[in-house]
């Protein structure tokens, strides 16, 4: 089983990248889907979350107020901890299950937003680096989620720099042309994974 990290900064195309490595064969743990998963109504995490921040974090539906719950927070380490306290173990727990089910010469990629920033490079045989210049990023945060400017230059400057993600780089996928250009990218990378997952 090779495990492959795949990370990029908001608007480098990383989930675009982990759709096609899906569509090609490989087993995706989606971090981000599943820290979802985990505080849906009715599962303990939810219950745990109410307990820690107050009912006032839910939606008169019953789901989390994800926006509501992020501005307690965003600004407070202490709140932010309790809250991973309690998000990162469940994450975690699911993990392990999916790689257990996983068949043995699966190429398992694990989609990780904050791989870089949480250290967690030594984890994977290999790490994936989708990579965009900052316009680019920028521009499509405008254009395919109606972000502002200023909000989308916040985002990209909470997360790791350019430069810290490509020194934690195995293998960079540049997405700043077409998709079509992403293809050809994706096909390339694919095949060395699958040369480096036969050596064993």
């Amino acid at each position: 089983m090779l495990k492959i990290g795949l990370t990029g900064g908001i608007g480098s195309g990383k989930s675009e990248v982990s759709r096609r490595l899906s569509a090609r064969g490989a087993v995706v743990v989606d971090a981000d889907k599943i820290a979802r998963e985990v505080v849906e109504p009715g599962t303990p995490g939810l219950a745990r979350v109410v307990a820690t921040f107050g009912a006032g974090v839910l939606r008169p539906d019953g789901t989390l107020d994800r926006e509501k719950l992020g501005g307690i927070v965003f600004n407070d380490p202490e709140r932010l901890a309790a809250l991973n306290a309690i998000v990162h173990p469940l994450v975690g727990e699911r993990v392990a299950q999916l790689q257990s089910e996983a068949p043995d010469d699966a190429v398992l990629v694990y989609d990780v937003p904050l791989l870089v920033e949480n250290k967690l490079a030594p984890m994977y045989d290999v790490v994936i680096v989708v990579d965009a210049p900052d316009e680019v990023r920028l521009r499509r945060l405008a254009e395919h989620r109606g972000m502002a400017e200023g909000d989308a230059k916040a985002r990209i400057a909470a997360q790791a720099t350019r430069e810290e993600r490509l020194a934690a780089a195995d293998v960079v996928i540049v997405n700043d042309g077409s998709l079509d250009d992403l293809e050809t990218r994706v096909a390339e990378v694919w095949e060395l994974l699958l040369r480096r997952a036969a050596r064993g």
